[in-house]
């Protein structure tokens, strides 16, 4: 942020001294400061966006002036919403993509300092599902048995990918369906979780209701599932499901690095017919994906695809396979008529770069 706005002031409001600075008198303390500002960790001190926001409408004119970042996303955008209604753009920053850095990967994930000391991963994922814990859920609610949320954080990573059961969950733990679901919209609220919800236009069939569940950054899914090396992961029962999550999140990223509206589907009828993702694209048209863990293409994969397309006239779209990379392998570009097959990371650049 620093080297984006590099003509910008910075104020770190986790300093005590800055933090007693504000509270004791919080107009003098902006007195002292020449727009453009950043005020980083701005939840530490929320009192103050209603000071700078009367400063934002003595020159409503002057965009981008005040910055405000924040490592807690609840209250922050709790006081945001609040104090800066219609004068505030709000942009998120996800973990990196594939786009960003080929450190990215199934493995890792997408957090920085994961992709820093990939070594320390375990100890740092542990690290931060502590202060996750302790800091974040009890800035949300007050949940009052911490032990008992944390074996539902490593519940819900063994059902990535699968259609969200809130029942199946309560059950083990001993909890209710309405506490279940209150874990889960902490767990949204804070970005933990992707919630990929059916699509239901144009298909005419009865289709399942329910969304699919994924953790949003693969890595931590990893370390949840107790997958801590390459190997491990290759033998993994969660591997596709894995990939499957990594692929969804990817898209995700990708849309909201955009400034686009963050919209995937997935579909599947009572009847079995199963299609990973449905991605809305501009000029009304519709990818459908079906995302394999394996790196060897077959023509049989494209079959969930083919089917569901037949249920549209003039399928407005493209249909893809998306794959992990071979080193080894000649790209397959069609594996079937009307269906592509693209690796991870050339998938990502072509959704990023089509319009």
């Amino acid at each position: 942020m620093c080297k984006l706005f590099p003509s910008a002031r910075y104020v770190l409001l986790e300093d005590p001294d800055i933090q007693a600075r504000v509270r004791s008198d919080p107009r003098a303390f902006l007195d002292e400061l020449r727009p453009p500002v950043m005020f980083d960790e701005i939840q530490n001190t929320p009192e103050l966006l209603d000071y700078v926001r009367t400063l934002i409408d003595t020159r409503p004119r002057r965009m981008g002036q005040w910055l405000f970042t924040g490592s807690q996303e609840a209250p922050l955008m709790r006081n945001i919403t609040e104090s800066m209604a219609g004068r505030a753009a709000i942009l998120q920053l996800l973990p990196f993509s594939l786009t960003e850095t080929d450190r990215v990967n199934l493995l890792h994930g997408g957090f920085p300092e994961v992709l820093a000391r990939p070594t320390a991963r375990s100890l740092w994922f542990a690290s931060y599902l502590q202060t996750y814990l302790e800091r974040d859920v009890r800035a949300i609610t007050n949940v009052r048995d911490l032990v008992t949320f944390r074996r539902f954080l490593s519940l819900l990573a063994s059902r990535h990918g699968q259609v969200l059961n809130k029942s199946d969950l309560a059950a083990p733990l001993g909890v209710s369906v309405p506490t279940i679901g209150e874990w889960l919209s902490i767990l949204e609220v804070t970005g933990q979780i992707i919630l990929v919800p059916p699509y239901f236009e144009n298909f005419g069939k009865r289709l399942i209701k329910s969304p699919k569940i994924y953790w949003a950054d693969s890595g931590l899914a990893c370390y949840l599932l107790g997958v801590t090396s390459p190997a491990e992961l290759e033998r993994s029962p969660f591997l596709g499901a894995l990939f499957e999550g990594f692929v969804a999140g990817e898209i995700l990223k990708s849309q909201a690095n955009r400034g686009m509206r963050k919209e995937v589907y997935y579909f599947r009828d009572q009847q079995g017919l199963e299609v990973d993702f449905l991605v809305p694209r501009p000029n009304s048209k519709l990818w459908l994906i079906e995302a394999k863990a394996g790196k060897t293409v077959r023509p049989s994969m494209a079959s969930p695809l083919l089917s569901l397309s037949r249920g549209v006239p003039r399928w407005p779209g493209r249909l893809i396979v998306v794959h992990r990379k071979s080193n080894s392998q000649l790209q397959t570009a069609a594996i079937a008529r009307g269906v592509e097959a693209l690796d991870v990371e050339r998938f990502i650049q072509e959704f990023g770069g089509s319009r």
